[in-house]
């Protein structure tokens, strides 16, 4: 398979696109021509990161942009497909992304003094219904079932889940493909497994089911 056009990065929530620098280096030994986004994850609003996100692809040139988000980076991305999607955009890869809600933030937001951590962004996407994402870009999502992290110290989490994120929450309506690995939330980041199957959905629209050991889903 050859690695075509470029591939950006979008990381979650409290991160900054630096998280990224080591699944950065491996693509680019396989060809890739990777990029980080940076936005403001806790104060910016989500609508805010979503365009300049579609600003920072738009500059990349009119060659094919495949997109990697992870977590809040990832609903950033289905933000911004919604509002105003790059037409050089073709894939796109959801890394523990809580498509479908998040129980962790819910628990968050309802305690006065831990409100502050979900960000506004989260927050906005949890107050709101799931929007239209142009039908022309594959989506696939990944989850991970390895259940450590700082949400299970909040009451309720669903499993199976990755320490923060239940793999329910990760389901997105209309994917072309889904696929559980075992990893955490926070191992997602530099996680070997997780950008073989990421770089494998983008150059064919569907993830390696065989090789991770498990059925589609």
């Amino acid at each position: 398979m050859t690695a075509p056009g470029d591939i950006v990065l979008v990381h979650g929530l409290w991160m900054h696109g630096w998280v990224f620098t080591l699944q950065r280096r491996r693509l680019q030994r396989r060809g890739w021509r990777s990029h980080a986004f940076s936005y403001r994850s806790v104060r910016g609003t989500l609508d805010g990161a979503a365009d300049a996100l579609a600003e920072f692809v738009a500059a990349l040139g009119e060659t094919p942009v495949h997109l990697l988000g992870h977590s809040l980076g990832g609903l950033v991305v289905l933000d911004m497909l919604a509002r105003r999607r790059p037409p050089q955009v073709a894939r796109a890869v959801l890394l523990g992304a809580p498509c479908q809600g998040s129980h962790s933030a819910a628990v968050l937001l309802r305690l006065p003094v831990l409100r502050g951590l979900v960000g506004r962004g989260l927050a906005q996407w949890l107050a709101r219904p799931l929007p239209q994402v142009d039908a022309a870009v594959d989506i696939g999502t990944i989850a991970g079932n390895r259940p450590l992290g700082s949400g299970r110290l909040l009451p309720g989490l669903p499993t199976p889940n990755d320490g923060m994120v239940a793999v329910s929450e990760t389901r997105w309506p209309g994917a072309r493909d889904h696929i559980v690995l075992p990893v955490t939330h926070s191992q997602m980041l530099v996680s070997r497994i997780c950008l073989e199957q990421a770089q494998h959905f983008l150059l064919t629209g569907a993830f390696d089911h065989r090789a991770a050991g498990a059925p589609p889903a």
